[in-house]
């Protein structure tokens, strides 16, 4: 029984993972604050500022929490959009101005299909799904 009460007390904090959008300038911040903790002996990892950061905020009075976050201008979300080549961009104008072309009718009615065709024909769809085998090299012999 003193054992099933060991393992519960040891049990580590689930952890979450998670993305998010952040300016150039507040990205080269952290290394900023990771040279900085490492010039006073420490070594931190990106988490680990963030974590930091996220228990000075809870420690602040509700005056300095908010003006730290209006301090902080609001971003457009999502993932920033790919840098392309110039050229792709007058393209992309082109496409924008024509309306899309309407997609050809399906037949209101589907033709009969004979029984015996059938398992032919799903058996040729199975096979057309499945993806090549991949060709490995052949295993190296021991010198």
């Amino acid at each position: 029984m003193a054992h099933a009460v060991d393992k519960n007390a040891a049990k580590k904090p689930k952890l979450v993972r998670d993305s998010f959008t952040i300016p150039k300038n507040e990205f080269a911040a952290i290394d900023a604050l990771k040279a900085r903790a490492i010039s006073l002996g420490l070594s931190v990892k990106k988490s680990e500022l963030l974590r930091a950061g996220l228990m000075v905020l809870q420690g602040l009075n509700d005056a300095a929490y908010k003006a730290a976050l209006a301090a902080v201008p609001t971003l457009k979300t999502g993932r920033p959009a790919s840098e392309k080549p110039a050229d792709a961009e007058p393209a992309k104008k082109k496409a924008a101005g024509k309306p899309a072309a309407k997609p050809a009718a399906k037949p209101a009615v589907k033709p009969p299909v004979k029984a015996a065709a059938k398992p032919a024909a799903k058996a040729a769809a199975k096979a057309a799904a499945k993806p090549a085998p991949r060709k490995t090299a052949a295993p190296r012999k021991a010198a």
